[in-house]
């Protein structure tokens, strides 16, 4: 068993953590992670009101007894969610914790003191980080320049971001972006974090709520194949590669403005690309880590043998690097 002082924080069994992803993080996903023993998170904005969430709170306590969390993601937007009754609903539904992102979570941070939640902020740099600290959160996820969704504009890898964390933060804090395997996790562990977190490979689970057509794209595509979107606007997210995507950045980087892909980016579309399965259909948010995706495991397939592999690597390989075994070396 892999004991860190995140999965002593949070009660979990193993430092592995399925994030927020909107559409995907819905109970029956987080309802199965929970039980392999890691955390995961229901994504508050896949549903479409705090009512909605409170119903999909209560799902996923009828199927596990073990932690689990909900995501907040605060974004820039002419119509905001009503972000408060958001974070109301998971107050009130007694979840204790809860994945921010996005904004500063310092507007929330009172009322989630106050109810006893802890919390964990994702940043895509140490300067957000060390703010996020010093704001009283109890963890932090720090996402690399390889992961899906939004990576900052640092574009600062996984191998130079966590070491880069690990001295500055105090905190414990998780590895983002390009984690698939226990090859990463005892990779991300040895750099200075107490976990990962995973998106793409959890979305390619068989209690991954999103269309099996999707899943096996993601097992053939490799790592080259995503699209880094919205760079011209600072606003840069990794998607799969795909013709929409790949047309957004045609327009944009022929100095085009929002509202020329305002369409192609919708929201609605990228949820159609899950539900009928049509990878084609709109943008839809894959990391560089599907390059190390073979499979559609169960969640408890995966979690298993990610913890198995890395503990073998920990054990065997790193253990007989340094006691200079010419046996293990061979067999690397």
């Amino acid at each position: 068993m892999l004991k860190t002082r995140f999965t002593e924080l949070f009660g979990v069994t193993h430092p592995v953590v399925q994030g927020g992803m909107q559409w995907v993080g819905r109970a029956d996903l987080v309802a199965a992670v929970a039980n392999s023993g890691a955390l995961g998170f229901i994504t508050a904005l896949t549903q479409p009101s705090p009512d909605a969430l409170a119903v999909e709170i209560a799902r996923c306590r009828e199927m596990t007894d073990k932690p689990f969390g909900v995501n907040l993601t605060t974004l820039p937007s002419i119509s905001p969610p009503p972000y408060a009754e958001y974070r109301d609903a998971i107050i009130e539904s007694g979840v204790k914790i809860v994945e921010t992102a996005g904004n500063n979570p310092e507007p929330h941070m009172p009322a989630f003191r106050a109810a006893g939640v802890k919390v964990v902020h994702k940043c895509t740099s140490v300067r957000h980080a060390l703010k996020a600290e010093a704001l009283g959160v109890d963890a932090l996820s720090i996402d690399g320049f390889e992961c899906a969704g939004h990576p900052g504009e640092d574009d600062v890898p996984g191998l130079i971001l966590i070491p880069a964390a690990a001295r500055a933060l105090k905190i414990p804090f998780i590895a983002s972006g390009g984690f698939a395997d226990g090859r990463g996790l005892a990779a991300a562990l040895a750099l200075g974090a107490e976990g990962v977190n995973m998106g793409t490979r959890f979305m390619c689970t068989a209690e991954s709520p999103i269309h099996e057509t999707v899943k096996q794209q993601i097992v053939d595509s490799s790592e080259l194949d995503t699209e880094l979107i919205f760079r011209q606007l600072r606003n840069t997210s990794r998607v799969a590669s795909n013709s929409v995507s790949r047309e957004v950045v045609s327009v944009l980087s022929a100095g085009g403005v929002f509202d020329d892909v305002r369409d192609l980016v919708a929201g609605a579309r990228g949820r159609t690309v899950y539900e009928l399965g049509d990878p084609e259909a709109g943008v839809w948010a894959a990391g560089m880590s599907q390059g190390l995706i073979h499979d559609i495991p169960t969640v408890a397939e995966l979690v298993t043998r990610i913890v198995a592999e890395a503990e073998d690597l920990i054990q065997g390989r790193l253990a007989g690097l340094c006691a200079g075994s010419d046996a293990v070396l061979a067999g690397s």
